[in-house]
C-alpha cells in the first residue's frame, strides 16, 4: 500500500492485514484522504481506477458531467474566454469520487463500507493533526477563499493543529449505510442543488459518474502499459513511451536522455487541446500521437506544449492474490473551486477548467459533458502477470511523469525507490491553467538532477528554469514493483513529505 500520507497507508495497510483484498484497502486509503486532505482531493472530486485481478484489467472512470444549466454561450456573452478558475460554480462538474467508491465497491469489494470508511470518519470525528503540507496550502489561500473555506480556516493555523470535519463524517456514514443516494440524494447532494450560480439541477445527480469502461495499452519497453481512456488524457503515456522506446536513450546522468523524453512527450502531446474530449477515440490517438516520430530532433528543442499544475492525490495496494490497485482521486486545482457544499462545508472540484469555451470546439462546455481530464492512473504487465502499479499527482504533466517512470523502471530497471526518488523535469509555463493552447513554456529541472542536466537541455534549446530538490512541482508519484528476482517492493514519492509505503 502506497499513498500521499501514512495515515492512509496505515488504514489501506491494516485492511489488507485483517484479511481485504486490494480494493478494500484501496477504498479505505482514499476515504481517509478524503479527510485529511482536502488540498488534494475528497468526496467533492472526481476519481478514476485501474483493477488488475485474475490477468484481466478494468477500468473505472468516475467523471462528473456538466450541470443542464451550463451555458458556454452566456459566457463568451461575458467575455469570458476559458473557464473561471476559482469561485465560480460553473466551473464545478457533478463530483465523481462518491459514485466512484461505491462502484469499486460494488464490483470488487469483499468488507462492508462501514469497516472500510472506520478510520476516516473516525478521524473526521475526533480530529487529525493537519501536518506540515495541508497547513502551508491553507495558510496561501486568498482572501475569498479563506472565507468560502472557514471550516478549514479556523482550525488550520499550523501543522499541529487538530482539525475536525464532521460534515465528511455525516457524509461517510451515510454512503456506508444507504450508497450513492447516501451522498447524492443525502445532506451533500441537496447542498450542490443551492450553489448560488450554480449550474445543477436534480436529474444532473440522478444518475451515477461512474462508468467501467475499456482501457487502453500499448507495448514499449518489454512491457504492456494501461491507463484510462479519453476523458483521460492516458494516452500521451504510452504514446510518448512508444516513441521512446525507438530511441536509443542513453543513461539518465545524461542530459541528452531529459532532452529526448521531453520531446517524446511533446510529441506525443502537441495537439491534446484540439483532439482530446469526452467520446475520443482513445485508440486513434494512441496511435496517432505514437506515430510522431518526425516530429523529434535528436540535437535541438522542438516547439512544446507545457503542463498546468495541479493537485490530486494518488494511491496503489496489491494483494496475496495478485489483485492490484492503481486510483487517483482529485480536486483539479488545489482545494478545487474554492467553493464548499454549505451543510457538509466539503470543498468541490474545479475540474470543468478543462472545457474549451470555443465556439464549436469538440470539446466546447455543454450539459452532460464531461471534460477533458487530467486524472492518469496507470498498469504495467508482461506476459499476463502484473508488472507495477504506479501513477502520480501533477495536473497536465501527469503523463510526462509516468514517462521517465516507465523509463526508469522498465527500460532502465531501477529499483522503486531509485526511480521514483530521482530528479525530474515538468514542462512549465507561465500562463498557469491554459498551457496546452501553446502558451510560453519551459522546462523546469529539479535541484537535485544531475550535473549537466540544465546546461545541457540549454544547449539544445530549451528554456530551462531550476526548482528546488524533491519539489511538490513534480509530482507525487507512487510505485509498486515487482522485481528482476521476482520479489515486490513499493515506493511513496518523499515530495510528500507525509506519505508513505506500508506492508500488511
Amino acid at each position: 500500500m502506497a499513498s500521499a500520507d501514512a495515515r492512509a497507508s496505515a488504514a489501506g495497510s491494516d485492511v489488507l492485514h485483517s484479511g481485504g483484498n486490494a480494493v478494500d484497502a484501496a477504498i479505505a486509503a482514499n476515504a481517509l484522504l478524503a479527510v485529511t486532505a482536502p488540498h488534494l482531493c475528497g468526496l467533492g472530486g472526481d476519481l478514476f481506477a485501474l483493477v488488475f485481478v485474475d490477468g484481466q484489467v478494468s477500468c473505472l472512470t468516475a467523471a462528473g458531467r456538466a450541470g443542464a444549466r451550463s451555458d458556454s454561450a452566456a459566457m463568451r456573452g461575458e467575455g469570458k474566454r476559458t473557464m473561471p478558475l476559482f469561485g465560480d460554480p460553473r466551473s464545478v462538474t457533478v463530483p465523481g469520487c462518491v459514485d466512484g467508491l461505491v462502484a469499486l465497491h460494488e464490483r470488487f469489494g469483499t468488507r462492508p463500507l462501514e469497516e472500510l470508511f472506520a478510520a476516516a470518519t473516525g478521524f473526521a470525528r475526533t480530529g487529525f493533526a493537519a501536518g506540515p503540507i495541508l497547513a502551508s496550502a491553507v495558510g496561501r489561500l486568498g482572501s475569498a477563499a479563506r472565507v468560502e473555506l472557514v471550516e478549514l480556516v479556523r482550525q488550520v493555523t499550523g501543522p499541529e493543529s487538530i482539525v475536525r470535519r464532521p460534515g465528511v463524517a455525516r457524509t461517510l456514514a451515510a454512503v456506508a449505510a444507504a450508497g450513492r443516494d447516501g451522498c447524492y440524494r443525502g445532506e451533500f447532494g441537496h447542498g450542490l442543488l443551492t450553489l448560488s450560480g450554480g449550474t445543477f439541477t436534480a436529474p444532473d445527480l440522478a444518475d451515477s459518474c461512474a462508468e467501467w469502461t475499456e482501457p487502453l495499452t500499448a507495448s514499449a519497453w518489454g512491457v504492456e502499459l494501461w491507463v484510462a481512456p479519453p476523458p483521460s488524457q492516458g494516452y500521451l503515456a504510452p504514446a510518448a513511451a512508444q516513441l521512446a522506446d525507438a530511441l536509443s536513450l542513453p543513461a539518465p546522468s545524461d542530459p541528452a536522455w531529459a532532452h529526448l523524453l521531453i520531446e517524446c512527450a511533446a510529441a506525443a502531446g502537441h495537439d491534446r487541446s484540439e483532439v482530446l474530449f469526452d467520446g475520443a477515440d482513445g485508440a486513434r490517438l494512441l496511435q496517432r500521437s505514437a506515430g510522431r516520430r518526425h516530429l523529434i530532433d535528436p540535437d535541438r528543442a522542438g516547439p512544446v506544449i507545457g503542463g498546468r499544475a495541479g493537485d490530486t492525490t494518488y494511491l496503489c495496494a496489491t494483494d496475496a492474490t495478485g489483485m492490484a490497485v492503481s486510483l487517483i482521486q482529485s480536486n483539479a486545482s488545489g482545494f478545487g473551486a474554492q467553493l464548499v457544499e454549505p451543510a457538509t462545508q466539503i470543498n468541490v472540484h474545479n475540474r470543468g477548467l478543462g472545457f474549451s469555451l470555443t465556439a464549436g470546439h469538440p470539446a466546447e462546455l455543454q450539459p452532460g459533458k464531461r471534460p477533458p481530464h487530467t486524472l492518469v492512473p496507470a498498469l504495467a504487465t508482461d506476459q499476463g502477470g502484473l508488472r507495477a502499479v504506479f501513477g502520480t499527482r501533477g495536473g497536465d504533466a501527469q503523463p510526462q511523469i509516468l514517462l521517465r517512470l516507465a523509463a526508469r523502471l522498465f527500460h532502465h530497471r531501477e529499483h522503486p525507490r531509485s526511480a521514483v526518488g530521482a530528479a525530474r523535469w515538468v514542462l512549465r509555463s507561465d500562463s498557469g491553467f491554459d498551457t496546452w493552447t501553446g502558451a510560453d513554456v519551459a522546462v523546469a529541472v529539479e535541484g537535485h538532477a544531475p550535473e549537466g542536466w540544465s546546461d545541457g537541455l540549454a544547449a539544445r534549446g530549451h528554456r530551462v528554469v531550476r526548482l528546488p530538490a524533491l519539489d511538490s512541482a513534480f509530482g507525487h508519484a507512487h510505485v509498486i514493483a515487482r522485481l528482476p528476482d521476482g520479489g515486490w517492493a513499493a515506493a511513496a514519492d518523499p515530495r510528500t513529505v507525509i506519505g508513505s509505503a506500508e506492508q500488511a
